[in-house]
């Protein structure tokens, strides 16, 4: 009997264990991390989320004029990449804490290298490596746990906003990818299985060297003919050199090509759009 207690005790216990590992409290401030595909690379955030809980933030619990840690608990992290244009100042790739000094009108946002930080303990001002003003914009519906996003994303910008209470500052960063993307099309163009349909597209967006654009696309049809959306691609650049019967000619056979597909509708109206 003294056994068979001492077995299930003991399975208890195992069990109490395995659960333990599984189960976490609430946290006061949760961590998050937001990965971002952004220009070339990635953006990554790493931070936690204070909550309002009734408390009046900035001017008091944050106050004005200060550097506030940007979030709770350790530091806040950003990882850049690639080199990119923060607020208007260059900042190589790599990642750094996010600094703030909150005010009424606007904030000082800053970029430091020392990212083991806990808070503001270890932050050294002399060793920021961008600090850019940011104008404060009141927003109407409350913003109850603190939220960094990454927000209107193009090819080669982004908005890093912070948000919190009633306010929100917003940052440009934008990604000068020009030299990168066309050094790495001149070697992988070079390659065994070369990424013609990628640069014909990258030099169609650019509006430059269309001949070449074209070209890349009779290359990508030649190795995947039944490829009816490169057939578009061809389409769309034909028409931006002005050659609009050919830009025709070219959309047929991707609308053509798409029927059958979940595209079919959208490849007609493709058509349908250079013919007006």
């Amino acid at each position: 009997m003294k056994k068979i207690s001492l077995l299930l005790f003991t399975g208890m216990l195992l069990g109490y264990g395995a659960f333990a590992q599984d189960f976490k409290m609430p946290a006061p401030s949760p961590a998050t991390t937001i990965n971002q595909e952004f220009s070339t690379s990635k953006i990554e955030i790493v931070y936690s989320r204070p909550a309002v809980k009734g408390r009046k933030i900035f001017g008091d619990l944050v106050p004005f004029g200060k550097e506030w840690r940007t979030g709770a608990n350790g530091a806040t992290k950003i990882t850049f990449g690639e080199e990119v244009i923060f607020g208007g100042k260059v900042v190589p790739a790599g990642t750094y804490s996010i600094y703030t000094i909150p005010n009424k009108t606007s904030w000082d946002v800053i970029l430091n290298p020392a990212t083991e930080n806990w808070g503001l303990s270890g932050y050294d001002k002399a060793k920021n490596i961008a600090s850019v003003k940011a104008n404060t914009v009141t927003v109407k519906d409350k913003v109850e746990s603190f939220t960094i996003s990454l927000d209107n994303i193009t090819k080669n910008s982004c908005d890093l906003t912070l948000a919190w209470e009633n306010t929100k500052v917003v940052v440009p960063v934008k990604a000068d990818n020009d030299k990168r993307i066309e050094s790495y099309l001149t070697e992988a163009l070079k390659a065994e299985k070369p990424p013609y349909l990628v640069a014909a597209r990258y030099y169609f967006e650019k509006g430059k060297n269309l001949d070449q654009a074209l070209g890349y696309t009779d290359k990508a049809i030649e190795e995947n003919p039944k490829a009816f959306y490169i057939h578009w691609v061809k389409a769309e650049i034909l028409n931006k050199m002005g050659k609009k019967n050919e830009a025709i000619a070219a959309a047929k056979i991707a609308a053509e090509g798409a029927k059958g597909t979940p595209y079919e509708a959208e490849y007609a109206n493709n058509l349908k759009s250079l013919t007006k």
